[in-house]
Parts: structure tokens; sequence; C-alpha cells
């Protein structure tokens, strides 16, 4: 059964440094595509980045971030571990949102030319909440 776990999500103060974790099962995530999303309570969920499968050709992966996270959130693949974290440096206070990871088994599509929509994403976790203080 593919299942996919968030963890990393903390209390926190203003202006520090939290890194997340995905941590894959029966599914390998260095191969597919992997989407980091948010959602605070009452709002609608939104992209804050993505990696793509390794390209078998080059051996890499690709990022890609919304551009107001570009420069405070980076996301790197673990392949020995099965996990792709973000990382979120400068964090400001907000509504408290759960950060979920996703993974397109499908189509993959998904960030292979930039970051993508929800829907495209097939396999979700159930989250981790981070919390920054005022």
């Amino acid at each position: 059964q593919v299942r996919l776990e968030e963890s990393g999500g903390a209390l926190v103060q203003p202006g520090e440094s939290l890194r997340l974790s995905c941590a894959g099962s029966h599914v390998l995530v260095d191969y597919y595509s992997v989407g980091w999303f948010r959602q605070a309570p009452g709002k609608e969920r939104e992209a804050v980045g993505c990696i793509s499968g390794v390209d078998f050709s080059t051996r890499q992966s690709k990022t890609s971030y919304t551009k107001s996270m570009e420069g405070r959130f980076s996301i790197h693949n673990d392949s020995t571990k099965n996990t792709v974290y973000l990382k979120m440096d400068r964090l400001k206070p907000g509504n408290t949102p759960d950060y979920y990871c996703a993974a397109d088994l499908g189509t993959r599509i998904a960030c292979t030319k930039g970051i993508s929509e929800d829907d495209e994403y097939d396999n979700w976790g159930q989250g981790t909440q981070v919390t920054v203080t005022t």
C-alpha cells in the first residue's frame, strides 16, 4: 500500500527555520515527482514547491517553487532514506497551516515544467502542522 507520511511540524519563533520530512512507503520518492502544499483552516490549499522525479539521462531532479517562497524554502530528496525534505527558513507568523506532501504516480507530468496544481497529484499524506508564534 502506497503511503506518504509527513513529519517535523512544530511550534517555532518568527525568523527561525524548520525542516519537514515526507517519507514514502511502497513508493520511490526519487522516481516520482513530489509536491509540497500548505493549507490553513478555512483557506484554499496552496502550492509551496515541488521536486521532479530523477531524469535517467541526467540523473538529476529539478525543483520549482512558488515565487513568494523562493529563496526561503528549499526541497531536496534522499534516496537512501526514501524521503523528500522541505526546508523552510525565515518563517513568518501565519495561520498555523498544515503542510502536505503528494506524489504524482499517474501521469508523471507534475513538476516537469514548473510548479504544478494539486489535482495533478494522486497520493497524499495526512499533513503536519506548523505554528509560528506571534
